[in-house]
């Protein structure tokens, strides 16, 4: 990374960008080739095979559900239909059990694996990153990135529960023929949107922190709500961008894969073409959230000496040691 600790505080939506191009582009560019064949392609792998297998199990339930309508009452065909159905729920209850389970593991691990080796290019230790080097940090990290996970879900959960709760109180009230009611439920729907951006963004910037620094869960939580305060606008473009990319190629994976009337060929090369896409949005997003905390760090005036984090980077007698208070070097820069 060209860029000096003081000058990162500058970089926008753009420049972040730029910037993770550069690091996906520079000398390093075989280990995140192998990263992300190794966690990023199996991930979205993995979520587009959930997205083909759940269209066909809803199509089996759509149908047995239509056969179940027009059966009769109280007749061996409607048991057998009952029971069919049954077994359909069942199988995509434990299918997506399985498929949430494996994403998020994946997902941990794509992300252990691609912050320490963006953290390893800033800090200039470029003579020992190498794959098997990453592999052998991943597993101590892992952990702590699943406790801020859980974090960020309570927060989540706690979020939707409880704008579900107003939404529908409001929307009665509008239907019962209250002007006020509805407009406060489309204000309530604005502010839930951007809440829940902000949340998102605050998770994503967590993740980070869990892997960089002495925090998870909670902790990690509210540090990254610290460190987002004043990059807020720059971090929120970064997400909504790359999260409609994520949709549109989902959309077009969709409507041309799943549902498309062309010929098996064209849509197994079209399948592999938004598998590739949805690879590379995965792993520069997972290059950017990186470059976004140090951005964060920088606009704090919080220097991470690239000497400390090169050491902490280190896998000293096989035990991975975050970095500590202590390890970040506070400076204030003269701009």
């Amino acid at each position: 990374m060209e860029c000096e600790p003081e000058e990162l505080q500058f970089l926008g939506a753009a420049g972040v960008y730029s910037a993770s191009a550069q690091v996906l582009r520079g000398p390093h560019r075989p280990l995140f080739a192998r990263i992300a064949a190794a966690f990023v392609l199996p991930l979205s792998a993995l979520f587009l095979l959930h997205i083909a297998i759940s269209h066909a199990l809803f199509r089996h339930i759509d149908s047995d559900d239509t056969a179940l309508d027009s059966s009769s009452p109280g007749t061996d065909a409607q048991r057998r239909l009952l029971s069919r159905l049954a077994s359909d729920w069942l199988a995509l209850l434990l299918f997506k059990a399985a498929y949430l389970l494996a994403l998020l593991l994946l997902s941990l691990l794509a992300t252990a694996a691609a912050v320490f080796s963006v953290a390893s290019v800033y800090s200039a230790k470029h003579d020992a990153l190498t794959f098997p080097r990453v592999l052998s940090v991943v597993p101590r990290v892992w952990r702590r990135l699943a406790a801020t996970f859980l974090a960020a879900f309570a927060l989540l959960f706690a979020y939707n529960a409880a704008a579900v709760l107003v939404l529908v109180g409001l929307l009665v009230a509008a239907d019962n023929g209250s002007g006020l009611a509805g407009l406060l439920a489309f204000l309530v729907l604005l502010a839930y949107l951007a809440g829940l951006v902000y949340l998102s963004v605050v998770w994503h910037l967590a993740s980070v922190v869990s892997v960089l620094e002495d925090y998870k869960g909670f902790a990690a939580m509210r540090k990254s709500k610290d460190l987002i305060r004043g990059k807020l606008p720059t971090a929120a473009a970064i997400f909504v961008t790359l999260n409609l990319v994520f949709a549109v190629v989902e959309l077009a994976f969709r409507a041309w894969v799943i549902k498309g009337g062309s010929s098996a060929p064209t849509r197994l090369i079209l399948g592999v073409l938004a598998l590739a896409a949805l690879s590379c949005v995965v792993m520069l997003a997972l290059v950017a959230q990186t470059l976004v905390y140090l951005v964060c760090k920088s606009y704090h005036h919080e220097s991470i000496d690239k000497a400390g984090i090169s050491d902490h980077l280190e896998v000293y007698l096989g035990d991975y040691v975050p970095l500590k208070a202590s390890d970040v070097q506070m400076e204030q820069f003269q701009v």
